[in-house]
């Protein structure tokens, strides 16, 4: 794919979601003063390479959580539909993409809601992250999850505000205080991350860059887990794994929702294998399945 496509025409072969190529742009003057690897990942809620490497990050935490601390900014992905290249001039351009990228990442993304009920901007979904970030760090995690199974999967325009206080509320967050701060604070939350992005170089999503006083590895684009990995253990050689619970049970207790290429993932289970388990497990009535046509998702009853 040419470079300065539009935003949302991800390229698959390289895993980014953005406009131009980042990575050799990043620049090498971030510095941590953290006893931890610390992680700024530059994301989007609807940017789908971002959604590619769920599965990935969420092993990472498992593996190496203890090591480092994560920072979650946003990237602005799409400001409004003025932005015209790439092929991409309204929303129903979007949809074929999305559907195309889905398999490529294994991931269920159901490219309809961009004929269906089209996003204006991402930037609503990213301000009403930020307002969570004020609130609770580990809980706008968890909110940032809800949106992007409510976009991705559940067809929901996650700019309108009853999708969002849904998100919010199974992510246990105070509404009005959400709502406060996304009127108030959360705008220049947001508006001071776009303008680091454009002063540390981040021009594509998923860009993660991993700190460790002045060593600095960035991995950018969806990649396979090993590269994040990596990342960790050339910042530190010493960096040892933790062992964590690998049956369906713990896996659903450590993260609520799985997709079968998470699952595959996190358990180390070959996929077509976990993908029967899952829905052996919904025949029993333990989990139940959440169905698109490029994929399902599952969650623990």
């Amino acid at each position: 794919m040419a470079q300065n496509n539009h935003p949302l025409l991800c390229d698959p072969q390289t895993g980014v979601c953005g406009t131009s190529q980042s990575e050799k742009n990043t620049e090498n003057f971030l510095h941590s003063n953290s006893k931890k690897i610390q992680i700024i990942y530059y994301t989007d809620p609807i940017c789908s390479s971002c959604w590619g490497i769920e599965p990935q990050l969420r092993k990472l935490k498992l593996e190496y959580g203890d090591l480092f601390t994560i920072d979650y900014h946003m990237g602005g992905l799409l400001p409004d539909w003025s932005y015209n290249s790439g092929g991409i001039s309204k929303p129903s351009d979007v949809a074929h993409h999305w559907d195309e990228v889905s398999p490529y990442y294994d991931m269920p993304i159901d490219g309809d809601i961009w004929l269906e009920n089209p996003l204006d901007s991402s930037y609503p979904p990213s301000i009403a992250f930020k307002a969570a970030q004020l609130q609770d760090t580990d809980k706008a995690v968890v909110f940032l999850r809800e949106l992007r199974e409510m976009v991705f999967l559940q067809k929901k325009n996650i700019t309108q505000w009853e999708h969002i206080t849904e998100a919010a509320q199974n992510a246990q967050l105070d509404i009005a205080q959400l709502k406060s701060d996304y009127e108030h604070q959360a705008p220049k939350s947001f508006q001071q991350d776009l303008d680091w992005a454009r002063k540390i170089g981040v021009r594509g999503f998923p860009t993660v860059i991993f700190l460790n006083g002045n060593q600095q590895e960035v991995v950018y684009g969806a990649r396979p887990y090993a590269f994040f990995e990596m990342a960790i253990l050339k910042l530190n050689p010493d960096a040892v794994k933790q062992e964590y619970h690998k049956d369906w049970k713990s896996l659903f207790g450590y993260y609520p929702s799985l997709t079968a290429r998470e699952f595959t993932e996190l358990s180390g289970t070959p996929r077509k294998d976990s993908e029967q388990l899952l829905n052996t497990l919904t025949q029993q009535g333990i989990l139940t399945k959440f169905e698109t046509k490029n994929g399902a998702i599952w969650k623990i009853k």
